[in-house]
């Protein structure tokens, strides 16, 4: 058996079991020992087995590291001595050794001709403590073997031997010549203690090969691995060969100091003592040891060879492992980033409290240090999420010296100290530790929370107590975390079925940031308890079709059906959309029994831009509500991109809208899905704040942050977003943290721009396998469960696509391509526009009258008290202003909701409408058309923020949730209107054509050109004229206040509902002409087109000018002045639709006149004239022809020199009106 003993030294004893087990029958022990025994006693062994597993004399022979010559040659014999006997104690009785004790003893006698020494050194193992603590918690929660003491103090040699390489070296006689040996790597040898099937302990000592060639998450893990083997039998021969030094730990069993036989071939065993207070401090209050800064210490000797190793090298070995366990160097920074720990470990610092055992307390020095640990608190609170593990992809760890001890003049020393903590986690004292673990836990986590922003004190305390009562974690039952599995599975396998089954195809997948569907789950979830009754969602193109899916429950057959292009033309509105725009409805039915109904909003290519469409179509819904808290039944859902959230502005104007009067909605639930990254553009490049989500803070919205490799802590994060804003009715902000998994669409290459960040991406694994795994490893769900979700869902998958493909093809028909606009001889009939004068009268009288206790400005109340008698005696003299009450108060006595808005809309740009007024000394408020009856409708008119773009598309959400109501945009100027271009030419004028999605929201522009500028002139009715198509809108310039009264009620009134563009007067508003009577609107009704009658014979007309707007005052006071009686004058008062029958009827009287004359204000490239000319060409009689007289094109709409403006003006009536 000498082989066995110079091939395993100290585990000769552990194979001579073996090899008592494998005499008596060779079949009971491992293969490959089996294999090995049969070619010892020269048995046939498979020679298919690899030669590692068949020992010869070369393998069971040590190696030199430059492995040119075995080492294991014979060396000069000794005669050793016959061991003298020694007589047992009378009464004794013998036991006989037997078995691997033996060996042991052999061993032991054999150990004694190596020449040794040893070294002891006592280390404070403080820091060790301390850091270990902090590793496992993060170890733990991801499922990584935990690290032990052994794991530091053997990670110190590896580390040591770099500076002292002697230690791993051994010595070795040959040829008569005496060497040392260095080995080209360090083999690790680790003392396992096992329990053999007699219950008797053995140690074996199997080794970790190349362990300096390793990081520390490496050896963790060969660590682990090299332990279970050994614990499951399953050590192999090659695990004892080559060990060039070893750890041994007897202070697990409370050794203090330990000399260990060193066996050959081996230069240095080191051992560890038990941790633990100095002896003479052990008796001591732990209090007491606290406040002294008494720190656990564990000896450590080093057994070394004496005969290549000397003394002053091992003793300065282990000063250089105290350095490093003592955290005096980068030993414990390394080990936290190989371990991806995202922030640094406890720096090594010396204790500076001198406390009250000094015997001389200094009290400020202690106040100093209570109030140093109130800041960490805060500071914490405020400061936590920059050392939060919230990056899947990025592992750096976040640096705050705000949030180190040192910066408030504590150090590890104060870790056992009890600090006041106000209540933190419900305690008023606790240890610097237990402050730190709670904070870390809370704040630190996979949720990083910013909320100290906030200014209102109740809604700190309450996210405070919230997040810190539970360490942000999330309290969920194996069905809720079975839930999450499967929501993960329905996102991830759905992206990879249209990727497999679609290879090419535009998806705009959400892989990377799968957790936003269980996300949005359990946010249904957690509504249903809530009492919420409808959710409004809008989000750009990443993640929709996901989203209508397993969401919205939009059947997966339609989908594919649609990428085979196997669509039912049923479904197909006007020119229709791509796939991941359309909108959907859906319900939800939570565990509780609840439903909640869905709405997911149809959306353009424009980011964004469905933001306060969405909000806008929730606030009508609330206004019309009829239970109580309607602000706490409909909420409005947004997702967001992170390039976009921070990059487009509408997001900060909707953002803006939030808490105001009349946009609110009683909060809106944000969540940014947040890839990183921007088409190709990284955040380094897309914004200048440190978050996507920083633009929130304007609005003093909570903001929580979460790593999307955790659906666990994106759950609870969403579920007490929705608490907080059921609370407090206020915005709050997901901003959930993963990656693209593709480029920005499936065709796109992203590794052109990003290589490094997308071979990352390509490596990561998905997070629905993480958490598989992570179930499975806690034993919350074994494989066999979750390969069933799997399995299930991959055959419901497969069954729809087999339906899809069963679908009939889109058959293309003439009326899926027809774009014929409806004549007007096919168009429905105007509704009635006609209202009882006494009516009127009676409105008219209600407008004008004011509460006796109102503080009302006396000029206002003459000019209410003069209104009230034009319609009591059906004088002309009603104005624009005035119309428009009598048509809203008309209306709401009807029963229709009328809302108002735009900037200074109250009062009116021009002064012009009073719908609120306001005392003079007081702060009271009247709106005189919320008090014309009990029973009418409401009058919402609000004041709104300096914004268009955002502004419009609220109003346009809120007339497309509610249709029947009179919904009016104002612009304070026409031009202001195009920044709001992406709502008119995405939503207003194709909404219906592409989505379906109706609106009959009314939009007042002021137009005319009065000598203001370029731009105060024009609101650009010609781009709208370009929108025009399909009967999509309406587009006017009214003449009169009773037009504008009857083109309000017709309206609202009219059963087929569309977009009104309306260019509004400035000067009309006052102007002596432009007034009507009460008949007019009485008894009138909407024209859209009108010939004057101001002729007395239609023979004499030399020409017809046709006009619109305000032009044709100008066009009559020159007739009237210049006394001209052959030029009609006719108004066109909606360009679109185009009335060509009742035009075409008009204009027969006017057969003889050869000459028409298209007038306008606008330059000759901007206006109708582009629009009109080819339609009125296709109207006229043979014969006629028609001319421009306007102003010539030009780059601006107006001048800026009011002399140059008012010449062009001139020039054009003249060019008009003289024959």
């Amino acid at each position: 058996m000498k082989s066995l003993e110079t091939v395993f030294g100290p585990n000769s004893a552990l194979v001579e079991e073996l090899y008592d087990q494998y005499q008596q029958d060779p079949g009971s022990v491992p293969a490959h020992w089996k294999r090995y025994f049969d070619e010892l006693e020269g048995k046939p062994v498979d020679a298919t087995e690899p030669d590692e597993l068949q020992p010869s004399e070369q393998k069971t022979s040590a190696q030199p590291s430059n492995g040119s010559e075995s080492t294991a040659q014979k060396q000069p014999e000794t005669k050793k001595e016959p061991k003298k006997e020694v007589q047992a104690p009378k009464n004794a009785s013998l036991e006989k050794i037997k078995g691997v004790a033996t060996k042991i003893v052999e061993n032991m006698d054999e150990s004694l001709e190596v020449p040794t020494a040893t070294s002891l050194r006592v280390l404070p193992v403080k820091m060790m403590v301390e850091d270990r603590t902090i590793i496992n918690r993060h170890l733990l929660k991801r499922n990584e073997p935990k690290a032990s003491f052994t794991h530091f103090i053997a990670w110190a040699i590896i580390r040591a031997l770099k500076d002292f390489p002697s230690l791993n070296c051994s010595y070795l006689y040959k040829d008569g010549n005496h060497y040392r040996v260095v080995p080209d790597s360090v083999n690790l040898g680790v003392a396992v203690d096992l329990e053999s099937r007699d219950g008797s302990r053995n140690l074996v000592v199997p080794n970790i090969k190349g362990v300096d060639k390793m990081n520390f998450k490496e050896f963790l893990h060969a660590y682990a691995e090299l332990i279970d083997k050994a614990r499951n039998g399953n050590l192999q021969i090659e695990d004892f060969q080559g060990t060039t030094i070893s750890i041994t730990n007897p202070g697990t069993i409370g050794t203090v100091s330990s000399v260990p036989r060193l066996m050959k071939t081996q230069g240095a065993i080191i051992a560890t003592g038990a941790i633990d207070y100095p002896a003479e401090y052990r008796a001591m209050s732990k209090d007491v040891l606290n406040q002294l800064g008494v720190s656990k210490v564990m000896t450590v000797t080093s057994t070394y060879d004496h005969r290549v190793i000397q003394g002053a090298e091992s003793g300065m070995f282990l000063k250089r492992m105290d350095e490093l366990l003592s955290g005096q160097e980068d030993f414990y920074d390394q080990i936290f980033s190989d371990l991806d720990i995202p922030y640094e470990p406890l720096p090594y610092g010396q204790d500076k409290y001198s406390g009250p055992l000094s015997g001389g307390a200094n009290p400020l020095e202690h106040d100093s240090r209570v109030v140093g640990v109130w800041r960490l608190i805060n500071m914490y609170r405020m400061r936590g999420h920059v050392l939060a593990d919230l990056d899947p992809l990025e592992k750096e760890p976040g640096k705050n010296p705000e949030l180190d001890l040192e910066y408030y003049g504590l150090s590890l020393w104060d870790l056992d100290r009890e600090f006041y903590c106000g209540g933190l986690g419900g305690k008023e004292r606790a240890t610097l530790r237990e402050i730190i673990s709670l904070l870390r836990d809370t704040y630190c986590g996979n949720i990083g929370v910013e909320y100290m922003h906030l200014l209102d004190l109740e809604e700190r305390k309450w996210l405070r107590e919230s997040m810190e009562s539970t360490g942000n974690n999330a309290q969920l039952s194996k069905d809720h975390k079975r839930e999450i599995l499967h929501k993960l599975n329905q996102a991830m396998a759905f992206e990879e079925f249209l990727h497999k089954k679609y290879i090419g195809h535009k998806r705009f997948s959400l892989e990377g940031a799968d957790s936003l569907i269980p996300m949005i789950h359990f946010m249904l979830e957690k509504a249903g308890d809530h009492g919420i009754e409808k959710m409004f969602m809008g989000m750009a193109h990443r993640g929709r079709l996901n989203m209508l899916v397993n969401i919205m429950n939009k059947p997966y057959h339609r989908v594919f059906a649609e990428f085979e292009g196997n669509v039912d033309p049923d479904s197909i509105q006007g020119s229709g959309d791509v796939k991941y725009h359309l909108g959907a409805r859906g319900t939800h039915k939570t565990a509780n029994g609840s439903e909640i109904e869905l709405q997911l909003m149809p959306n353009p290519s424009h980011l964004e831009a469905v933001n306060p469409v969405v909000e806008g179509a929730v606030r009508a819904m609330q206004d019309h509500h009829e239970k109580e808290d309607p602000a706490k039944r409909v909420v409005p859902v947004l997702m967001h991109g992170d390039a976009a959230f921070a990059g487009q502005g509408v997001v900060a104007e909707t953002l803006n809208m939030s808490q105001l009067e009349g946009y609110k909605t009683g909060g809106t639930m944000h969540i940014i899905i947040n890839n990183q990254i921007g088409f190709t553009t990284l955040p380094k490049d897309g914004r200048s704040t440190e978050y996507a989500s920083d633009l929130a803070k304007m609005i003093l919205a909570p903001i929580f942050h979460v790593n999307g490799d955790t659906p666990e802590a994106a759950v609870h994060a969403i579920q007490m977003a929705l608490n907080y804003r059921q609370k407090f009715g206020k915005d709050v902000i997901i901003d959930l943290i993963g990656y693209r998994k593709h480029g920005h669409n499936e065709g796109d290459e992203p590794a052109f721009t990003q290589p490094g960040m997308y071979k990352e991406i390509n490596d990561h694994a998905p997070v629905r396998d993480l958490y598989t795994e992570h179930l499975v490893k806690n034993g919350e769900l074994t494989k066999e469960e979750t390969q069933q979700i799997f399995d299930e869902f991959d055959q419901l998958l497969q069954e729809a696509f087999e339906d899809a493909k069963k679908a009939p093809n889109l058959e293309i028909t003439d009326n899926l391509i027809d774009r014929t606009e409806t004549p007007q001889e096919d168009w429905n009939a105007y509704p009635d526009t006609t209202y009882p004068a006494e009516d009127l009268k009676e409105i008219a009288v209600k407008l004008n009258t004011v509460p006796k206790d109102f503080d009302a400005n006396p000029k206002l109340l003459k000019q209410l008290a003069k209104r009230a008698e034009i319609v009591n005696n059906n004088e002309k003299k009603i104005d624009w202003g005035f119309a428009e009450l009598l048509a809203f108060g008309s209306l709401l006595k009807s029963g229709k909701t009328i809302r108002l808005t735009g900037q200074d809309v109250e009062r009116g740009t021009f002064s012009h409408r009073h719908a609120v007024l306001h005392g003079t000394e007081t702060n009271q408020k009247f709106t005189p058309l919320n008090n014309l009856s009990e029973d009418q409708a409401k009058f919402h008119v609000h004041n709104s923020l300096l914004s268009e773009f955002a502004a419009l598309g609220f109003e346009f959400g809120y007339s497309a949730e509610k249709l029947d109501a009179l919904v009016i945009w104002e612009a304070q100027f026409g031009d202001f209107v195009n920044g709001a271009q992406v709502i008119i030419d995405q939503f207003i004028s194709a909404s219906e054509a592409k989505w379906g999605q109706k609106s009959a929201l009314v939009m007042n522009l002021p137009h005319g050109y009065e000598g203001q500028g370029p731009e105060h002139s024009s609101a650009r009715l010609e781009r709208f004229l370009q929108l025009c198509a399909e009967d999509n809108m309406q587009v006017m310039n009214v003449t009169t206040p009773a037009q504008y009264y009857h083109m309000l009620r017709r309206q609202t009134l009219q059963e087929k509902k569309r977009p009104a563009i309306l260019m509004t007067p400035k000067s009309l508003l006052r102007h002596p002409m432009a007034t009507s009577s009460r008949d007019d609107l009485a008894d009138g009704k909407f024209q859209p087109f009108i010939i004057d009658n101001d002729f007395t014979d239609a023979k004499k007309l030399k020409r017809l000018v046709i006009c619109s707007g305000k032009v044709y005052y100008d066009l009559l006071k020159y007739r009237q002045q210049n006394e001209i009686d052959d030029v009609a004058i006719a108004r066109l008062e909606q360009f679109y639709p185009f009335a060509d029958d009742e035009i075409q009827e008009q204009l027969k009287d006017f057969k003889n006149i050869k000459d028409i004359v298209w007038c306008q204000e606008e330059p000759k490239n901007m206006g109708a004239w582009n629009f009109v000319a080819p339609r009125f060409m296709e109207l006229l009689q043979d014969g006629q022809k028609l001319t421009y007289a306007g102003r010539q094109a030009s780059a601006s709409p107006a001048a800026g020199q009011k002399k140059i403006h008012q010449a062009e003006q001139d020039k054009l009536v003249e060019d008009a009106m003289v024959v």
